[in-house]
This record gives C-alpha cells, sequence and structure tokens, in this order.
C-alpha cells in the first residue's frame, strides 16, 4: 500500500465515522483501529493499551480538569453581572459605548474560566439584555460578544493551550506567559474596531454619562474579587510560586470563595459544576486517547514522515509556510472544533514547524488564534451555535454578524508574524 492510499483511506474512514454523528473520540479510535488492521502487522489491543496509557498519564493534564472546575463554578455565579456593572464607568463613554464592556467582561472572564464557549455563555447572558434595550444594534451586540468570546482560547488558562503543551511537550507555564501579551492586544484590536465602526456610522450609541472618579472607584468593589482571583491564579504561575497545576487548584478554591462571596453558592450548583466539568473533561480525554491512537497508526504507516517530507520539498518560506498553515487550519476548523483540530494535526505539523526553525511556543499562541477563527466560522464554529441559542437569530445571521472579527483576527495573525516578540518577549524576561 502506498503513502497516498493510506492517506486517502485514513480521510475517508475518519469523514465518514464523524458525518455519522459518531463521538469525535470514538470516530478516531475507530479510524486508528481499521487503519492499524489494513496496513501494519502490530498487535492492535497492546498498541492501544499502551498509547492509551501513555497520552493519559501526564501530570500536566490533571491541570485541565481543574481548570474546567473552575470556569464551571464561575458559570454559576452572578459574575457576568457584576464584571459589566464594574467595566460600564471605565470603558462606557469610549466611541461605542457599552460595547466595548461587552469586549472587557469576555477578556476578564476568559482570564479565569479558560473556555470560549463559557465565556461567550457566561457574559452574553448579561450583557445581551442590556444592550438591546438601550437600543445597539443587534449585528454589533453578536458580532463583539462572538469575537471577544474567543478570547477564552488565547488569554490563559486556556484549556486548548494545555492541550498543545501537552502534544508538542513544551511548558504549559511558558505558553501562558506567551500568550499574556498577544491576547490582551487581541481585545484590544476588537475595541479599536468598535471606535472605528462608531465613528464612520456616527450612530448615536446610549453611553454611561457622566462618571465620575468617585463612581469609578465604587465600581472597583465589583471588579477587585475578580482581579484578585486572576492575579492569584496567573500571578503564582508567572511568578513561579507555582505550576499550572497546583495554580488550577488554587482557581478553583478561588472560584468557590467568590461564589460564597456573592451569595450565589448552592449545594445544587456545586454539584452542578462537577458533573459539568466532569462530563467536558471526559469528552476531552475520550478525544486525546483516540488521536494518540490514530497518531501511533498513522506513524507505523510512515504518513506524518511523508507528508512532512514532502511539504519540505516544496523548499517553502517560513512565511509561505505560515500561510499555508493559516489557510489549511481554517478549512480544517469549518468541520472540527479546536482541540480535535489540535490534536490532530500536531503528528503531522510539529516535525514540519520544527524543521522551518519556528519556535513553537510562538507557534503555539499562532495557533490558538487561528483556532480562535475557527470557533466563528460556520458551519461547525461552537461559538456561532451558542450565539444563536441565545439570540434566536438563524446562524446565517450570527456569521455575518461575526465576519468582521474574522477579519479582525486575520489582521492580528499579520502582525503577530512580524511581530513574533510580541509572544516570545514575557517568557524570556520572566525566565
Amino acid at each position: 500500500m502506498t503513502e497516498s492510499l493510506s492517506i486517502i483511506v485514513f480521510l475517508i474512514v475518519l469523514f465518514f465515522l464523524l458525518g455519522s454523528s459518531l463521538w469525535i473520540g470514538a470516530s478516531l479510535l475507530g479510524t486508528a483501529v481499521l487503519g492499524m488492521a489494513l496496513f501494519t502487522t502490530r498487535p492492535i489491543g497492546d498498541s492501544m493499551a499502551i498509547t492509551i496509557w501513555g497520552s493519559q498519564s501526564s501530570w500536566t493534564l490533571t491541570a485541565l480538569p481543574l481548570f474546567v472546575w473552575m470556569g464551571e463554578i464561575l458559570f454559576r455565579t452572578r459574575l457576568s453581572e457584576t464584571l459589566f456593572r464594574g467595566l460600564a464607568p471605565f470603558l462606557g463613554n469610549l466611541p461605542g459605548g457599552l460595547l466595548h464592556v461587552n469586549i472587557g467582561a469576555s477578556a476578564v472572564f476568559a482570564a479565569i474560566s479558560g473556555s470560549s464557549a463559557a465565556t461567550v455563555a457566561t457574559v452574553g447572558k448579561m450583557s445581551i439584555p442590556e444592550l438591546r434595550k438601550r437600543s445597539y444594534p443587534e449585528k454589533m451586540i453578536i458580532g463583539t460578544l462572538s469575537g471577544a468570546g474567543t478570547l477564552g482560547l488565547l488569554i490563559p488558562p486556556s484549556i486548548s493551550m494545555i492541550i498543545y503543551g501537552v502534544t508538542v511537550n513544551e511548558s504549559i507555564s511558558d505558553l501562558f506567559m506567551a500568550a499574556m501579551i498577544p491576547g490582551i492586544v487581541l481585545a484590544l484590536c476588537f475595541m479599536l474596531y468598535v471606535v472605528i465602526w462608531s465613528l464612520l456610522h456616527k450612530e448615536t450609541l446610549d453611553r454611561v454619562g457622566a462618571v465620575s472618579w468617585g463612581d469609578r472607584l465604587r465600581a472597583l468593589k465589583d471588579l477587585l474579587p475578580v482581579m484578585l482571583l486572576i492575579t492569584a491564579v496567573i500571578g503564582s504561575i508567572y511568578s513561579g510560586v507555582a505550576t499550572a497545576t497546583e495554580a488550577a487548584a488554587l482557581g478553583v478554591v478561588g472560584s468557590i470563595l467568590l461564589s460564597i462571596g456573592q451569595r450565589s453558592f448552592t449545594l445544587s450548583g456545586f454539584g452542578d459544576s462537577i458533573l459539568g466539568a466532569t462530563r467536558t473533561s471526559a469528552m476531552i480525554m475520550f478525544i486525546l486517547m483516540g488521536s494518540g491512537f490514530l497518531s501511533l497508526a498513522m506513524g507505523f504507516t510512515g504518513i506524518p514522515k511523508g507528508l512532512a517530507e514532502g511539504i519540505v520539498s516544496w523548499d517553502l518560506s517560513p512565511l509561505a509556510l505560515i500561510t499555508v498553515l493559516t489557510l489549511f487550519y481554517m478549512v480544517l476548523g469549518m468541520f472540527l472544533d479546536g482541540i480535535s483540530s489540535i490534536v490532530l494535526t500536531m503528528a503531522v505539523i510539529e516535525p514540519m514547524v520544527r524543521t522551518a526553525g519556528f519556535d513553537m511556543i510562538w507557534f503555539g499562541v499562532y495557533l490558538m488564534v487561528v483556532i480562535e477563527m475557527a470557533q466563528i466560522t460556520p458551519p461547525v464554529g461552537f461559538n456561532l451555535f451558542v450565539l444563536q441559542g441565545m439570540t434566536g437569530k438563524d446562524l446565517g445571521y450570527i456569521a455575518r454578524a461575526s465576519a468582521p472579527m474574522f477579519f479582525v483576527m486575520c489582521a492580528f495573525i499579520a502582525v503577530l508574524v512580524l511581530f513574533p516578540e510580541m509572544a516570545t518577549w514575557l517568557p524570556g524576561i520572566l525566565h
């Protein structure tokens, strides 16, 4: 069997299983088992057991369910309400009004949840009714929330970043450090777009009105608990006091204390947060199991090595390679979620990227931005489905409203490629 035929068989089987609505993890495992049976003489059961245990026994992975649990606890608090109320006096008088609060609240919640979908759902349930009541344009409400909600994948702690770090064997702490400045800059880019849109359309948007410094100081009491939690979690990692796993445990304790302080802690909600975190973590682990075994099966056939050698033979410049990879992940993101895109492709992409001389920490930040774009790209952009359920609008309308934010992220990727120090400077300084 040639490598080309192997690739065709793998792809046909994988997309058939995915298209049949089978779970992603089960689809990956099924494809791997069939590939092992057709193209190798290796014992399938033994190989599967060793690979799955190896992919699941990493100590680094223990941070993942803890960060997921932290996000689930905060999802059930009144955090979005206090964030909106606390940020409004600081951002509400910029051109674009309270749309900036939409972006700011998403960025802050992203820094304590690590999940794009949780960010959209939590901030949206407060901001959408508030902005509609003030007659803000529906497309801008949806667009800003859709774009800024993706920051949960980039601003640490990011669940997708943990998956990437484990997959390519890079430091989670270094990846978190590298993502901080790009995450803030991308949020500012979203805000800049809102300012330009507001000035061009000259629409009269309801703003907060005159705000004294006394009002701003009083608003800090709503922001202070959240900022303390962010500082404790992220600061403990950056200062070297705690590992990512230890910081995640600190975040869980802090989120419980925050919910108690807001008087939104209930035993039923606490139980729901455990069940939600268990379901999400199990789903991610199942996908990792399948992707690890599929990577092994593809490795036995020589597909990753052949593809890498083929692309190397094209003699692409680093810029051309990044352009090709950007287009590749854009297309892939139309059909797969972010975590699946990472774990499915890294076996092939990692050696190629390392050969081209890219810093894998920088590449991780770049990859998160590209995966973010997939979150708002139809037909499988997950944030689009979350917003569809919250707003009642059809998917096409939400996709069109999100399109400007997609192009903002395209422009940001160009900036990140031109100025890689944006991602590499902070880890170097802190080291």
